[in-house]
């Protein structure tokens, strides 16, 4: 009796929230995963360590995307130790919440470090050593298509990494390798409900018709498709995925 290698994907941002659910997802579907974390090494190794208990494979990689160096360390480890990478989720991401003129250098900076560059970092190290037949994707946001007042920085990085998804896409012609994005609204994640009152809670779960806030599952059950076989044909796309937002 034959086994095969199970495929192996990299899930940056990892360690938790919407980047856990996806990493969850993806093992319960026979993927190798690399947990991927910037700071949060405890929750990242309890996660690989569930992931494990239940029969899964799994690694945490600790790198930071917006240093090249580190995205070429998190592809060796992946490997190293699980195999040559066939899926790139790029769920890294910070969002600060500040009137255009109220943004510093430094909060401008490391919006566009981990937000453009860190996806920038990986698609390019991607473009040499990801299988052929793989698929990335991307997180954008659906505030791009809402252009909400204090999402002035983050809309603009979001911006890019949509350019970077459709183009990238036509740049890896003749590899069988797809390159989409998807762009959440609101998520009940630990991140989006910190610091917000009820009040505000009920007002972003009212805006989509269907009412309600995404859950990290709609997003994960998203990613899930898009590396499937049922999404060979869904290439250079921007998926938005907001229960009718915008």
């Amino acid at each position: 009796m034959s086994y095969s290698q199970p495929k192996v994907a990299i899930v940056t941002g990892a360690s938790r929230g919407i980047g856990a659910v996806i990493a969850k997802q993806l093992a319960g579907e026979g993927f190798a995963v690399v947990i991927n974390y910037a700071n949060s090494a405890g929750e990242a190794t309890r996660l690989v360590a569930q992931l494990r208990e239940d029969g899964h494979e799994a690694i945490a990689v600790q790198a930071d995307v917006a240093s090249a160096a580190d995205v070429k360390r998190l592809f060796d480890e992946a490997e190293l130790q699980l195999g040559k990478v066939d899926v790139l989720i790029n769920n890294a991401g910070v969002l600060n919440v500040l009137l255009l003129a109220q943004h510093s250098d430094e909060i401008y900076e490391q919006t566009f470090n981990i937000n453009t560059k860190g996806t920038f970092n990986t698609l390019r190290e991607a473009a040499t050593r990801l299988n052929g037949g793989g698929r990335i994707v991307n997180f954008s946001s659906s505030t791009v298509g809402m252009n909400l007042p204090g999402y002035a920085v983050y809309i603009a990085s979001k911006a890019a990494v949509e350019s970077l998804t459709q183009v990238f896409a036509k740049e890896l012609r003749g590899r069988q390798i797809t390159v989409n994005a998807v762009a959440p609204g609101p998520v009940a994640t630990e991140l989006f409900l910190q610091g917000k009152t009820e009040e505000q809670i009920q007002t972003f779960s009212k805006m989509p018709p269907l009412e309600r806030l995404g859950k990290p599952q709609d997003i994960a059950n998203i990613i899930s498709f898009l590396v499937s076989p049922a999404a060979d044909w869904v290439n250079g796309q921007v998926l938005r995925a907001n229960g009718g937002l915008v």
